[in-house]
């Protein structure tokens, strides 16, 4: 049974609405994102692997590492309103002082630009 909504006029942003959305379809926002984005990317022809946080891996890796044409790029994923955590700024500035390409993607059109 639903509970009755203890401010019914409480006005909700369109972001909580896809949130709730993306919540109650069993999947946190990022997922989505990133589904959406490895399937451009794959549409695209790019190589892409997705990297997961776990035990032994790379503290602040991430999410995706795509190849196409010579082109090495990591991609972070995050939601409109997501921050790096400190260990995934880390992992950029290590990229990026090796020489690598890092992405920081929000959406898929901020992809089409890879």
């Amino acid at each position: 049974m639903d509970k009755p909504c203890s401010n019914p006029n409480r006005q909700v942003t369109v972001e909580q609405s896809r949130k709730v959305v993306a919540k109650s379809r069993g999947r946190q926002p990022e997922s989505a994102i990133l589904d959406q984005v490895r399937s451009y990317l794959r549409l695209r022809g790019w190589l892409v692997i997705r990297q997961q946080q776990g035990l032994g891996s790379h503290k602040g890796i991430a999410d995706l590492y795509c190849l196409k044409g010579g082109r090495s790029v990591w991609v972070e994923i995050k939601t409109a309103t997501g921050r790096q955590s400190d260990a995934q700024k880390q992992f950029e500035a290590d990229v990026l002082t090796f020489g690598g390409e890092y992405w920081l993607v929000r959406s898929v059109d901020e992809a089409m630009h890879l």
